[in-house]
């Protein structure tokens, strides 16, 4: 099994920082991958105390390979951080595993990655993997494709990050003029045109609203697992683009995902499922976590 480099982005949390590197510590096959940890520098003085405890922390950090800090001398936004750095590893390494500072993984997060990595590293329809999957009612397949892509805790190909399109008006007029936005919205239960709007008109500076619209465009797969792998620990106010919500919370992997064959088409169940539970959730609740999601 090829280990593929893991890219982590931090900014000013310490405590939320120091909980996601812990857990992934304590991942299969941590000490054997390299980590590549990328930190923004601060917008104001005023930032700034978090953010060089956060710098004063990573360098304390052991338990991989190796660890590759680059420090922005200035503020770059978490987009343009993210954007930038993914394109930096996936040319050198061809691979990359990506995670924020507030994702907490399980410890079969890694294995998965990588496993999966390796089985699809030739499959053209498949663009992603993804580590978390929303809390819905219905039971889930061990692992199940699903149109576009993702963002918490995620691994891609070069060839997959090279359909990354950071033109969100191009990406929204090909929406419309394919009629495709309903489906975009998961047959309308939630707002991702809307989203992908504001970010076209400068009101938010979204990464991950491009990257599900880029894969959705190009008919492209992620890979979910049935249960999952990663849990979400910023809804506390304490983010760039924050919430206070436990909606998100769902109960992590305790055991190894089979990464096994399966047809490689999107799961129209598992959609489905998705998709009501889209519905079924408060929107003024759920909202402000999908937001942080895609933000």
């Amino acid at each position: 099994m090829t280990l593929s480099p893991i890219a982590l982005f931090v900014h000013n949390r310490p405590k939320h920082t120091q909980k996601t590197v812990e857990a992934l510590q304590k991942n299969n096959f941590a000490q054997e991958s390299e980590l590549f940890i990328f930190s923004d520098s601060w917008k104001n003085e005023e930032a700034r105390k978090k953010v060089e405890e956060v710098r004063e922390y990573i360098k304390t950090i052991s338990g991989f390979k190796n660890v590759t800090i680059t420090e922005r001398k200035e503020n770059w936004g978490l987009a343009n951080s993210i954007i930038s750095g993914v394109t930096e590893i996936v040319n050198k390494y061809g691979r990359i595993i990506v995670l924020e500072d507030d994702l907490v993984t399980s410890p079969f997060f890694l294995e998965y990655m990588n496993e999966a990595l390796d089985l699809y590293e030739k499959e053209e329809k498949i663009i992603s993997l993804h580590g978390y999957i929303y809390p819905v009612k219905e039971k889930l397949p061990e692992t199940f494709f699903l149109k576009g892509a993702d963002c918490w805790g995620w691994a891609t190909w070069k060839r997959g990050w090279d359909l990354f399109e950071p033109d969100g008006k191009k990406l929204l007029t090909e929406l419309e003029k394919r009629n495709l936005t309903k489906e975009f919205d998961f047959d309308g239960n939630f707002h991702f045109t809307k989203m992908l709007k504001k970010q076209t008109a400068g009101l938010t500076n979204s990464w991950a609203i491009r990257w599900y619209a880029s894969a959705f465009l190009k008919n492209k797969l992620t890979l979910y697992p049935g249960k999952s792998l990663v849990q979400n620990i910023g809804q506390d106010m304490s983010g760039t683009h924050e919430g206070n919500s436990a909606v998100y919370q769902t109960a992590m992997a305790d055991k190894k995902i089979s990464i096994g064959s399966i047809e490689i088409m999107e799961n129209r169940k598992a959609r489905e499922a998705i998709a009501d539970h889209f519905k079924s959730i408060n929107p003024g609740i759920f909202g402000r976590v999908i937001k942080k999601i895609f933000k």
